[in-house]
């Protein structure tokens, strides 16, 4: 077995059962893509049985991403793993992940089964999925808390039935790094099959904030596949943050004397899809990809830097894809120069995204002096989405002041191009719009969370909202950008309001929170 750590990513899985996280199936192919592109070993592309839009999200990437392996989450029971083989039929590489709890407080108080109950079902379930597959993942779920020489057996007996990858689950965030490297050791001796013909993985949750921690003192034992999400969202805390780990090898390979393959370059782009699809920001001291990961403030550090870069970053910023230099791009510029800047940032677009991002580029540039990479960030952020669009923002005219009442015409285009036009009075100018875009588009829905940040620097700065709106307990998120706040606010309001129009059947089944 080649001596090297696969990465297997489960961002679009694990990932989703963040609460609000919710993904559509374009969403979701979109971020395999680019996972693609990054070069991960194994995308976990959903929970077939879940839900119809996780079988039509796995079986939409078994057939459009054609280079990592594809993973489907599969319970161990004949119709889940049934559902994930076919989900998976056309995938170029394809693997069935099956699991069951081990622990006695998941199997006496979830399962209601004994011990014995519960290795049969795994067995079977890995024996069933190797007629689907020849490769086969199982995770014995709460690892961490399960007697170790039950764990042994349960992982045996998987072995004998066929897996091919033993992963290893910190479920709950339980373990302590020293703890979880010495029961993979005390796996290894007592399966000697576990780093040899059959690989060990981990899976670790952030519970107590070390899954970064535990990921990497597994590695240290002899782990040569470690499972993570990009930005580390996840169940509850979340999971590993994918990117630490990555750079961790990459970093220090004077003690880990393993690395992955991963096109490291590609991890910036990646972060930020993943964050303005989630709806989840990456907070700035985020390691490895955090906005202030490659800032100086300290007069002492920038001396340093200047010197000599190494003195304090550890990392090079180019290696990751962060920018190190910001591009200047104003009014003049043409669509070559936005296309070469795009690109550099680690963008690829297609001749049609170009062009809706050219035109709103140049409507920016004409509000700006400048635009400056991270303006960019943002408009691709606002502009390049993969939501299904049943209502697109033509034109927002508000009026208030201290002795008006605000009041909002706003036009709306729907999807044969026909514009709806229509306007209401608020206690604010946001508030004046909202109610004229709910007019428009007749769909009931709470607005529980509205947030604006200056995405960039000064008086014209660009102006990013982001919102949740609720209906019926399902949130739904909506960003949007413009150095014209309240336009930025109609933009977030929209996006949400057409996430909620296209989720329709991706609604997750109760049983598929949860898993491993």
């Amino acid at each position: 077995m080649e001596d090297r750590v696969l990465i297997f990513d489960t961002t679009l899985r694990d990932g989703e059962q963040s609460a609000g996280a919710a993904m559509t199936v374009e969403e979701k192919v979109e971020i395999a893509k680019q996972l693609e592109r990054l070069k991960v070993d194994v995308i976990e592309a959903g929970f077939p049985i879940s839900s119809p839009g996780d079988f039509e999200a796995v079986q939409r990437i078994s057939r459009e991403v054609r280079g990592p392996v594809i993973a489907a989450l599969a319970h161990a029971n004949e119709a889940a793993v049934d559902r994930a083989g076919e989900a998976l039929r056309d995938a170029a590489r394809s693997r069935i992940h099956v699991f069951i709890s081990s622990s006695d407080q998941h199997i006496q108080h979830q399962l209601r089964k004994n011990r014995e109950e519960v290795v049969e079902m795994a067995a079977k379930a890995v024996a069933r999925a190797r007629k689907h597959t020849d490769d086969v993942e199982f995770s014995p779920m709460d690892s961490s808390r399960t007697d170790r020489e039950f764990l042994a057996h349960m992982v045996k007996a998987a072995v004998e039935a066929g897996a091919t990858t033993v992963n290893i689950p910190d479920t709950v965030g339980y373990a302590i790094p020293e703890e979880f490297a010495s029961l993979i050791t005390f796996l290894r001796d007592q399966v000697p099959e576990l780093g040899n013909e059959v690989r060990l993985s981990v899976h670790c949750h952030d519970d107590l904030g070390m899954s970064v921690a535990n990921s990497l003192a597994a590695v240290k034992a002899g782990a040569r596949q470690v499972e993570g999400c990009i930005n580390g969202i996840g169940e509850r805390a979340g999971n590993t943050a994918i990117e630490e780990v990555i750079m961790a090898l990459r970093t220090r390979p004077d003690y880990f004397g393993v690395d992955s393959e991963v096109e490291t370059e590609q991890l910036y782009t990646t972060s930020r899809l993943v964050s303005q699809v989630s709806g989840f920001p990456v907070q700035p001291n985020k390691a490895v990809i955090g906005r202030n990961a490659f800032r100086h403030a300290s007069g002492i550090h920038q001396d340093g830097v200047l010197k000599e870069r190494s003195t304090y970053e550890i990392i090079n910023p180019l290696d990751v894809g962060v920018p190190r230099s910001e591009l200047v791009l104003g009014k003049l510029s043409g669509r070559h120069g936005l296309r070469s800047r795009l690109e550099e940032l680690g963008y690829t677009l297609t001749e049609a995204e170009l062009n809706k991002v050219h035109e709103a580029f140049k409507d920016l540039a004409d509000k700006k002096r400048e635009v400056t990479d991270r303006d960019l960030i943002a408009l691709m952020g606002s502009e390049r989405t993969s939501v299904v669009e049943t209502y697109t923002l033509g034109h927002v005219q508000v009026t208030c002041g201290n002795n008006e009442i605000a009041t909002a015409t706003v036009e709306l285009i729907d999807q044969n191009g026909e514009a709806k036009v229509d306007a209401a009075t608020g206690t604010g100018p946001v508030d004046a719009v909202y109610r004229t875009i709910n007019r428009i588009v007749g769909v009931e829905n709470e607005l529980t969370e509205f947030s604006v940040n200056s995405v960039t620097e000064g008086i014209d700065a660009v102006g990013e909202v982001s919102i949740r709106i609720e209906q019926d307990g399902r949130p739904y998120i909506g960003r949007g950008a413009d150095t014209d706040i309240i336009v930025a606010s109609a933009r977030a309001y929209m996006n949400a309001l057409n996430r909620l129009l296209a989720m329709g059947d991706t609604s997750r089944a109760p049983e598929a929170a949860g898993a491993v």
